[in-house]
Parts: structure tokens; sequence; C-alpha cells
């Protein structure tokens, strides 16, 4: 069984519900399961700490979920052009997984939303890619045979899935195609580079 990390940050909800549909397209896949994890909100106030379990949804991700799985799905809103700062201080603390080259070659794939139809979900998404290029990582993305990134009218990328917020605006059933379609195409990738 493949299994892979769908690792997410979200404040309002939507990335959350994005990154339910990738774990779901995972586990539409034979021989892949998915394991959901969050990170914690980073706190301006140095003296600040997170219990270790959140009060609700999944475990907050440890450095062990990234070395145990196949492949990783991560999710993150735009933060004018970026991803969050609790996603960014997660990954800023992956360094001795990147000393003993412990993610090399294992596939990863990005999801993101925004605020503003216009608010840097594509530089949010490249950004993303890097630390998981400087692990040696293999980005998955969405190619344009999927048709609704061709017909979206919301959001979707060829860098990934996206969603455009606005005032409250829920994930719509193109967008969460699109995650689904992620969930396997990254599912997919993985169990051919797991089998023998």
């Amino acid at each position: 069984m493949a299994e892979i990390l769908v690792l997410y940050y979200s404040r309002h909800g939507a990335v959350q519900e994005m990154a339910r549909a990738v774990a779901r397209g995972v586990e539409e896949i034979p021989g892949a399961t998915a394991r959901l994890r969050t990170v914690p909100a980073v706190s301006t106030v140095a003296e600040a700490v997170a219990p270790d379990i959140p009060g609700e949804g999944p475990p907050y991700c440890e450095l062990k979920d990234l070395k145990e799985c196949a492949a990783i799905a991560f999710g993150s809103p735009t933060r004018f052009g970026n991803m969050a700062a609790p996603m960014k201080y997660f990954w800023d603390g992956t360094g001795s997984l990147w000393l003993n080259g412990a993610l090399a070659g294992k596939p990863a794939a990005v999801f993101t939303s925004s605020a503003t139809l216009h608010g840097g979900q594509e530089t949010t998404l490249i950004s993303m890619m890097l630390p998981l290029l400087h692990h040696g990582m293999l980005i998955v993305g969405l190619p344009y045979t999927e048709n609704d990134l061709n017909t979206t009218a919301s959001g979707g990328t060829p860098y990934g899935p996206t969603h455009h917020a606005g005032a409250g605006r829920a994930v719509d059933a193109t967008e969460i195609r699109l995650c689904r379609a992620l969930g396997h195409r990254l599912a997919e990738v993985a169990l051919k580079l797991t089998r023998p």
C-alpha cells in the first residue's frame, strides 16, 4: 500500500476542504491510502505554544510523516503570492531530512486558495515547490488532459488546484474535481515509483 501524505494549513476552511478532496482522490486509486495532517498556527508572541494535539481535525505533521509516506501533497492559503507562515515554518524545520536525502525521488504536488481572484495563486504554488525541489522531490502537476482545466471559470492551474475564496465563496464542484484529479495522479505516480 502506498501511503500519500496530504499536508495542509487552513485558516478559514477552504484549503482543508481541498485537502480532503485530494485525499479522496488518493483513496480512489487501488493500492493507495491517504494520511491527512496539518500544521499549527505560528504565533507572533514568541512564548506562545500550541497544544501537541489539535482540538479538532487531523494531527499535526511530524518529520516521520514525511519520511514514511511514498508521496506528499501540500496545501496552503495564499499570502501575498507566497505560502502561509505556518507552512513555511514547518518546511524550514525539515533540514535534517534534507541532509539525509530522505525525500529525494518522492513525488510531490501542491494546491492553494486565495481570497481574491488574482491573489497570487500561481506564484504561491511555485513558492511551495521550492522546498520540494531542494529536497529532490519530483513535482507532479495537473496536465491539460484534465478537461476541467480547460473549461474552469473558477480555480485551477497546471501547477496544481486552486480556489478563489472571495467573500466566503465555497470550493465549487470543478475545484473539487481538480483536487481529486491531483490525488489520483499523485497516487498513480507514487505507485509506479514504488512497485518493483
